[in-house]
């Protein structure tokens, strides 16, 4: 879902990313409800050219879909302090 958001919004296409490098981390789950999940990821897209967009996406999940509904998409801009 994420990398369709960066397709739609013509920042990179399936031509540019190297999937292979392509890492995902949960950075957070709260279970909200019977079955359901609030769900963070720390998703990283490297492209061929070596660029790395890296984007935190935000989504609602249950024990049998991975996405219940819309996921948010925010692109990381800068990182600060990152020893």
């Amino acid at each position: 879902m994420a990398f369709s958001q960066l397709k739609n919004a013509g920042i990179t296409d399936n031509d540019k990313v190297d999937f292979q490098k392509t890492s995902s981390v949960r950075i957070a789950s709260e279970k909200t409800g019977t079955n359901m999940y609030k769900q963070v990821y720390d998703i990283k897209f490297t492209e061929k050219s070596g660029n790395i967009i890296e984007v935190i996406t935000v989504s609602d999940a249950s024990e049998e879909e991975c996405s219940m509904g819309g996921v948010e998409v925010f692109i990381v801009s800068k990182r600060l302090n990152t020893h």
